[in-house]
């Protein structure tokens, strides 16, 4: 409950319990095993913060921080605890302004970010790449920016990755050598969260970031709840937004220093997942935007079940801490407990590892940053009550709030042409140009073919022409011949009639002269 410009967290041995505001963005812990009231501590913070003109960004992993959109219900148990509080006065049922979001687009507005955004470090250290692979990456992105490449969505990076891959010989006296082997892990890498829903994730309208940093017309901050129930079953993805998330506010927040109160605070639920088997440099990036993203004005807080699932690095920043109870059953979670109660300035009332296994629900070891900066001593504390509804919100409430505010432009999906666009038609041109030049080419064999089959005609004809002609002459001349021995036949033939008929004349010539002769 937000109270005398102070954030009003319980009560500890009757005594208030606050949580300073120009404190709150040193960041903080709220860690607990399962059903100790973690969301509950989580709910009342975010509604102070609210309440003081703070926007709120937080997970609903199970459905009920929805609740914070409707007026919370009188009941016997809530009066009690009012009284507890000693709050009768200050207290009041009521409803928060919310945002609702959802990276399926099922309980809110839709949530996306573009690869571009993203970036090959981020993308690459989020899908576990090798050296090797995250290398290539930064080449594909490269020269998908001097090409005017856009990076907006998933297709556009596969696509991307399948243009250089066929056409990387084009590009390593450039950029460098790309094995097929990478490019082949990276487009593995990519399924997992492809299937876990990348492809609503990344898109257009990308998120402005500053439309999470809004107050309503009271100057009340926004709560913009995230729908995480089904996002939390799909590791990869919820990474990827969280540590996206936390690099865009560090990019574009510009710095403020300290302020008076936070421009904006996060609250982390399940926080386990953004480091669940981290490579170390992902955790390395992690700690940096924590530690400075506190000079930018926001507030991160990690909502957690042990603060063991915390990297150290990390953990050191967390300044403002809620530790509910602990369950030590096995000796790792004894070594839980004693982590846990290590981080706590030492209260000398009580042993810190004793109380975190003793808390009930609702109860937590608390302390926070006090005016100048420093830690307070270990409290047991009440945590006090949410004056929302303690549950999720109607279905009805939430498409009311979402028709009304004025985030309906990130629900109109946009497909921008981008390289998945640019790079079909370019396939589809080079394919039409390969089809021509190949049509080209047969058009160009068939006419030689054709040439060569004329001209084959063509010597055949001539050849044949020439034989008739050889014919023809040989025929000519073989008459020419005929006719020329029958001329002869018919001269000799002549030749021997004269001369028999000379013959004949000469005998006859001689017979009368032998008959002149004999008769004289």
């Amino acid at each position: 409950m937000y109270t005398d410009g102070k954030i009003y967290m319980g009560l500890a041995d009757g005594e208030r319990v606050y949580m300073q505001l120009n404190m709150s963005n040193r960041h903080g812990l709220i860690a607990g095993a399962s059903g100790t009231g973690k969301t509950i501590t989580m709910k009342a913070m975010a509604e102070s913060f609210s309440d003081a003109g703070v926007p709120v960004f937080l997970c609903d992993v199970k459905g009920d921080v929805s609740g914070l959109a409707e007026v919370g219900v009188q009941s016997d148990g809530m009066e009690k605890r009012i009284d507890k509080f000693g709050i009768r006065d200050e207290f009041t049922y009521k409803a928060y302004p919310v945002c609702f979001w959802d990276i399926y687009q099922e309980g809110g507005h839709p949530v996306r970010a573009t690869i571009s955004d993203m970036g090959p470090d981020i993308l690459a250290r989020i899908l576990n790449l090798t050296p090797a692979q995250e290398g290539v990456l930064n080449i594909i992105f490269k020269i998908a920016d001097d090409r005017g490449l856009l990076l907006i969505d998933l297709k556009d990076l596969r696509t991307t990755i399948n243009y250089v891959a066929e056409h990387k010989e084009d590009y390593v006296l450039t950029y460098g050598n790309m094995s097929t082997q990478s490019l082949g892990g990276i487009v593995r890498a990519l399924l997992p969260l492809e299937t876990q829903g990348g492809d609503l994730f990344f898109g257009e309208p990308e998120l402005d970031i500053f439309d999470w940093i809004r107050t309503d017309v009271y100057g009340k901050g926004i709560v913009n709840v995230l729908n995480c129930v089904k996002l939390v079953q799909n590791p990869t993805l919820y990474a990827s937004f969280l540590l996206w998330m936390m690099a865009e506010l560090f990019e574009r927040l510009p710095e403020a220093g300290d302020l008076e109160k936070p421009k904006l605070v996060f609250f982390f639920d399940e926080a386990h997942m953004l480091f669940s088997d981290a490579p170390k440099v992902l955790v390395q990036k992690i700690e940096q935007v924590v530690k400075l993203v506190r000079s930018k004005g926001v507030g991160i807080y990690f909502v957690t079940q042990s603060p063991g699932d915390i990297p150290d690095p990390v953990l050191a920043q967390l300044s403002n801490r809620v530790q509910h109870a602990l369950r030590a059953y096995t000796p790792a979670e004894q070594k839980a407990v004693k982590v846990a109660a290590q981080s706590f300035r030492v209260n000398p009332k009580f042993k810190a590892e004793d109380v975190i296994m003793e808390l009930g629900v609702g109860e937590a070891l608390t302390s926070f940053l006090d005016e100048n900066g420093v830690p307070t001593m270990a409290q047991r504390t009440s945590i006090i009550c949410p004056q929302s509804l303690m549950g999720p919100a109607a279905e009805t409430t939430r498409r009311s709030l979402m028709a009304r505010d004025g985030m309906e432009k990130y629900d109109r999906y946009h497909d921008s042409n981008s390289a998945y666009e640019v790079l079909t038609d370019q396939i589809k041109q080079e394919k039409e140009e390969a089809q021509l030049a190949a049509e080209r080419e047969q058009l160009e064999k068939d006419r030689a073919a054709y040439e060569a089959k004329k001209a084959k005609e063509e010597e055949a004809l001539r050849k044949q022409q020439e034989k008739v002609r050889e014919d023809a002459l040989k025929r000519k001349e073989k008459e020419a011949a005929a006719a020329q021995k029958k001329k002869e036949q018919a001269a000799e033939r002549r030749k021997n009639q004269i001369e028999r008929q000379l013959i004949n004349t000469g005998m006859q010539v001689v017979k009368r002269g032998l008959f002149k002769t004999l008769f004289r």
